[in-house]
């Protein structure tokens, strides 16, 4: 029988490692092609490990909750064959994540982990620490030296995400909640399934119930946005009957052609890319005191996951699609966002984020950054409402598709000059949308 090596596969250009969750198959189970071997984290999104052989499992290399470098064989799987050991090329991942919102959710749907503002020398340091525990130190100045003295509660006492929130916590004054292992640990026998978070009785008929992994990384990722960015929402309310009634009279010959759904958000996508063509410095980041002007315009919208959590695939170069081309991108990204088939590359690289809160039934709403971005656009819901009408023969009412369009921005550098100038360029696109286009 030969031995074939199982290998963390590539799951980004971007991502250098992961985390094990939990093992699926165990030594001695029978594998058949493409059955999941085992479940890992990023700190973007979860993910399966699919196996590209039949076999039967004989090794585990790695436990739950170890760190695994992207390339390293994980484990071994004998296969029919010669005796000799087979190395297979990088299979494939398919990012399963747990509930976020789409196409209509609001930016307090950034799961994103934030990009490191402050670089930290960590190879000083013979302990192991994750990316995301990197990342809040780094965010919250914590020397090397000083999470070298904190006490980890993960295996082989490695310092997970909640020891130094925790820690944080208690050096803030704050009370300290006692330390729970990382949310990627999770044991085998424990753990509960992700659409059923554990849930304790208390007295009086309440429940504790804990958030899942996902949540907490939105919560924390929330908190950091709202603590690195002096927030600022403006408002614009927009005429958009053009635009209502032209997706009105195209969008059954629409579906008939291209067999997609045509919605308004490529629309506000479109949108939103003109805009930031005009207005590009609104397409930063802030790194201290600096400016990063990005030459991309990516843009991520927030996807709505049947767990209820919120994630934020992002359409790539969104200023170089055509209407089509940006239907396509945002009906196959909120499909596969909603089904967990994201890459984790998929979620990453957004310069800019738009977020529907009109799929609520809300007018209007304040989301949160998505750091490190420095500015993020809502768009409410579009209801008829009497309005006035400038006509050659002098005003007049008339029943109007009206919307309320709001941009928070970080007031480091985005001004209230820039800001609004931006989203009442954004509302002019929509206001000025041709009846008679075709799609192209």
């Amino acid at each position: 029988m030969a031995q074939y090596e199982l290998l963390l596969p590539k799951m980004g250009e971007s991502v250098a490692e992961a985390t094990i969750i939990k093992w699926t198959k165990q030594p001695g189970d029978v594998i058949k092609l493409d059955d999941t071997v085992l479940e890992i984290a990023t700190d973007k999104v979860d993910s399966e490990v699919p196996s590209p052989v039949e076999g039967k499992l004989v090794k585990q290399l790695f436990n739950a909750d170890d760190v695994v470098q992207v390339g390293a064989v994980i484990a071994i799987i004998e296969i029919d064959g010669n005796d000799q050991e087979e190395k297979p090329a990088q299979t494939s991942v398919s990012a399963e994540s747990e509930p976020e919102k789409t196409e209509d959710i609001p930016g307090v749907d950034q799961i994103q982990a934030a990009e490191t503002p402050i670089v930290q020398d960590f190879k000083s340091s013979e302990r192991f620490y994750s990316p995301l525990v990197k990342n809040i130190a780094s965010q919250e100045n914590i020397s090397v030296a000083e999470l070298d003295q904190i006490k980890g509660s993960g295996a082989e006492g490695r310092l997970t995400k909640d020891d130094l929130l925790n820690y944080i916590k208690s050096k803030n004054g704050g009370s300290v909640a006692q330390p729970v292992a990382a949310p990627q640990a999770v044991s085998k026998q424990a753990e509960a399934p992700k659409t059923a978070p554990a849930t304790t009785s208390v007295s009086g008929g309440d429940e504790i119930i804990e958030m899942d992994r996902m949540r907490k990384l939105i919560a924390d990722h929330m908190v950091m946005s709202k603590q690195t960015s002096p927030h600022v929402t403006s408002f614009v309310e927009a005429d958009v009957t053009n635009m209502v009634l032209w997706r009105n009279k195209v969008k059954k010959t629409f579906e008939q052609r291209e067999n997609e759904k045509i919605t308004f958000t490529p629309i506000f996508i479109e949108a939103v890319a003109k805009a930031i063509k005009d207005f590009p410095m609104i397409n930063v980041s802030v790194n201290g005191t600096q400016i990063i002007k990005k030459k991309d315009i990516n843009i991520g919208m927030a996807a709505a996951l049947p767990s209820g959590n919120l994630i934020v695939p992002v359409i790539k170069n969104a200023d170089q699609l055509n209407l089509l081309g940006l239907t396509k991108a945002v009906n196959d990204l909120a499909n596969r966002s909603r089904a967990s088939k994201l890459k984790p590359d998929e979620t990453q690289g957004g310069t800019f984020t738009l977020t529907n809160v009109g799929s609520f039934g809300n007018v209007m709403g304040t989301p949160i950054i998505n750091q490190p971005q420095v500015a993020i656009m809502a768009v409410g819901s579009i209801k008829k409402k009497p309005a006035v009408l400038e006509t050659e023969y002098g005003d007049v009412i008339a029943v109007r598709h009206m919307m309320f369009l709001s941009l928070s921005y970080d007031h480091r550098v985005v001004d209230g000059s820039l800001g609004g100038s931006f989203l009442r360029r954004v509302a002019d696109y929509l206001e000025n949308w041709d009846i008679n286009r075709e799609i192209n």
